[in-house]
């Protein structure tokens, strides 16, 4: 049963996501602005009930009250491909900080700038993060928050964590609060498989970080909260599914 559920979902998901880059490739052409609500509108929430009566994932909010919609950094755990869909079914207007790679792929790529998204090439050191940063700003004009996945790439749960500056530039000079996010969602969308098991994915919103920390301690604690949050998510989640026991890195 599960092949068979992660073998539907992944027809009816994947589907779902290639005909709204194309719709949203041709959508921008005209409006730019009208992708957001194509996407977050009508699609993902599409995306959500296919993860849910398909695939058997539930989506829990936790710390909802934190949830803002404008002048603010999400700093999210990075654990599977998930997160960069469903986000934005709760956050409708974020524009997600990617790597530049993904911005060549046909239709796909194409989406992406229409959407609003902002690449950020790492091999181009300091110019990308001042590329990055401009970007950002004239999101935050628009009244988008931005999103940032502070590693730069998917870790397994319980890998040892590698959080980069970038998240720090932004805080520093956007001067908005930083709301860290935890997730569970690599216990059940491993990395580079097929196999999509179910349970509930939990993205735990936590207290927002306020502007005004130095460098060091901003990070240390950025790095602190969401390392700690997840550790207790994946603690509960193996509790309840204890499938997913595998799901860990084996150190």
């Amino acid at each position: 049963m599960l092949y068979i559920r992660s073998l539907l979902f992944n027809i009816f998901g994947y589907a779902t996501l290639i005909v709204g880059c194309v719709v949203n490739s041709i959508v921008g052409v005209f409006s730019p602005k009208a992708t957001i609500y194509v996407w977050n509108y009508c699609l993902i929430p599409f995306f959500v009930w296919c993860l849910k009566y398909i695939a058997g994932i539930k989506i829990e909010i936790r710390g909802a009250q934190y949830i803002k919609q404008e002048n603010v950094i999400y700093a999210g755990k990075h654990e599977s491909a998930m997160e960069t869909y469903v986000l934005t079914n709760f956050l409708k207007k974020a524009a997600f900080i990617l790597k530049k790679e993904l911005t060549y792929i046909p239709i796909f790529g194409w989406a992406q700038f229409f959407y609003g998204m902002i690449p950020v090439d790492r091999s181009a050191g300091s110019a990308a993060m001042k590329n990055m940063l401009r970007h950002a700003q004239d999101r935050v004009k628009q009244g988008r928050p931005i999103i940032i996945f502070p590693e730069g790439t998917r870790k397994q749960p319980g890998q040892d964590p590698d959080y980069k500056p970038g998240v720090a530039l932004l805080y520093q000079h956007l001067n908005l609060p930083v709301i860290p996010v935890a997730t569970n969602t690599g216990m059940f969308w491993k990395r580079n498989s097929f196999l999509r098991y179910p349970g509930t994915v939990v993205f735990e919103f936590l207290e927002p970080m306020p502007v005004g920390l130095d460098k060091k301690q901003f990070m240390r604690e950025l790095e602190e909260r969401i390392e700690e949050k997840c550790n207790e998510l994946n603690i509960e989640t193996m509790d309840k599914y204890p499938y997913t026991k595998k799901m860990m890195y084996k150190k």
